[in-house]
């Protein structure tokens, strides 16, 4: 069910700056009516090398199948890592790679 999905490009010149998606199937029950039981994401993460380029926490008005697109400069390569965090503390994670020419 919750299966992430990334695209960036997998080379860049030093400096440019590159464009990442991501997309997670994901219900995200509120648990408000007809008795669902909450199944939320909270938190998606985003590093580059280890570092921190982007974290967002969700809220009860996100939408099912969250995506994000944003942009990062690359000046080496990178090894990317995305990681949803769901309320139970089930995590879901992929990794890629960008090389620098």
């Amino acid at each position: 069910m919750s299966t992430p999905r990334v695209r960036l490009p997998r080379t860049a010149r030093e400096g440019e700056e590159i464009e990442i998606r991501t997309l997670i199937s994901h219900p995200m029950v509120t648990g408000v009516g007809l008795g669902d039981t909450r199944n939320m994401l909270t938190r998606f993460t985003a590093l580059m090398n280890g570092d921190m380029v982007l974290q967002y926490d969700f809220g009860n008005g996100s939408a099912a199948n969250p995506t994000f697109a944003f942009h990062v400069r690359v000046a080496a390569p990178g090894a990317f890592a995305f990681i949803w965090r769901q309320e139970d503390g089930t995590e879901f994670s992929t990794e890629q790679s960008v090389s620098v020419s």
